[in-house]
């Protein structure tokens, strides 16, 4: 292995992060496949709803269970494995509350409740969460040498690393009170703002017959006593994300335009405490051969001027690619490295195409 790529797979965890489009899960799959092939364990976990990771290492897309990928034939070292899996929200919630609740009366409460049914299967932040959950479990449980994080598109990526702190917020909150409070709760000193929230909802309920709020209370009330375990949780998964064995790579590519959305990602991973570990820029093309050949007298005037005319598109599209990389590069924080990974020539279809991208690696 490249001492580049060595350098990135030595940490514990490795968040590929970056806009939608740029390759974001073929990067994931070949950091996992090249730590695998050089005698690691690894995990790799897609919080992204397309199955394209599993896709791309021909694995059962239906599937959200973890999976091993068939490393023979790409000379694996002793000790190599790799699995890969697609978080299920709602079959992480489902399996935190049986694991964590007080009660079987509790769990199953808390699983038939019809506020919690439609919140496991619909709310965003829920799925950031449990993609939390399921890293940090991921983690402790010590199977693996190196976990690798592919993140949906953009600002969804900030907003999953961003999740500790906002249910960390959120448990600290008057709302988790408010909602689950009992009438003797109520009588000790609610605000009337609070109370005339709670008046809206019961008129909302007369009118609807839905009985919103008691299933919002039956709820959070289902919750007692799991909120220090979940509070908890959360902080050791902020501490995750802020260790020095966690890095994020900013996967994008060389299109005008990009190095704003670089600065983005940098803005954010600084500000939730996330080291930055490199930036890899994606199907940079080669350098342009010389054009050998095209002035040949034997070679027909017309396949000359179009030879010429594509000659002459390319230089301009690569003109336009090194104008973009050095964009980025003016981005790109001091010591955090700027890497390429040269364009195939076609779409990464094998695991060997994946290990070939990674063998390509080089600084910018």
């Amino acid at each position: 292995m490249k001492p580049l790529l060595e350098s990135i797979l030595a940490r514990r965890l490795v968040i590929c992060v970056g806009p939608g489009g740029v390759g974001k899960t073929t990067s994931s799959a070949m950091f996992g496949l090249s730590a695998a092939g050089a005698g690691r364990a690894v995990d790799v976990m897609t919080i992204d709803p397309a199955p394209r990771l599993l896709d791309a290492l021909g694995l059962d897309t239906a599937s959200n269970a973890p999976q091993a990928v068939d490393l023979n034939g790409l000379a694996a070292r002793r000790g190599g494995r790799m699995r890969a899996m697609r978080l299920d929200p709602k079959h992480t919630f489902d399996r935190i509350v049986a694991s964590y609740a007080p009660s079987a009366v509790a769990r199953d409460a808390i699983l038939e409740n019809r506020i919690y049914r439609n919140l496991s299967a619909a709310l965003a932040g829920i799925a950031d969460y449990m993609a939390i959950e399921r890293l940090l479990e991921l983690h402790e449980q010590g199977g693996a040498d190196l976990i690798v994080l592919d993140t949906p598109p953009a600002a969804e990526a900030m907003e999953f690393l961003d999740a500790p702190r906002r249910l960390l917020e959120f448990l600290n909150s008057r709302a988790v009170t408010l909602l689950g409070a009992s009438g003797s709760m109520l009588r000790g000193g609610i605000s009337l703002v609070d109370l005339a929230a709670r008046a809206v909802l019961s008129a909302f309920d007369r009118v609807t017959g839905l009985h919103l709020l008691r299933d919002v209370q039956g709820f959070v009330r289902g919750f007692d006593g799991m909120y220090p375990g979940f509070a908890d949780r959360a902080a050791r998964a902020q501490a995750l994300l802020r260790d020095k064995s966690c890095i994020a790579i900013i996967v994008t590519t060389a299109e005008p335009g990009r190095s704003a959305q670089v600065r983005s990602f940098v803005d954010g991973l600084t500000a939730t405490g996330v080291a930055i570990g490199a930036v890899l820029v994606n199907r940079v093309s080669p350098a342009l051969p010389r054009p050998v050949g095209a002035r040949r007298s034997d070679v027909a005037s017309a396949i000359r001027r179009k030879l010429g005319a594509n000659l002459a598109d390319f230089r301009a599209l690569k003109r336009r690619e090194v104008g973009a990389l050095a964009a980025i590069r003016e981005i790109v924080p001091e010591g955090v490295p700027l890497i390429i990974a040269p364009d195939l020539g076609h779409e990464p279809r094998r695991l060997s195409d994946l290990i070939e991208i990674g063998r390509r690696l080089k600084p910018a």
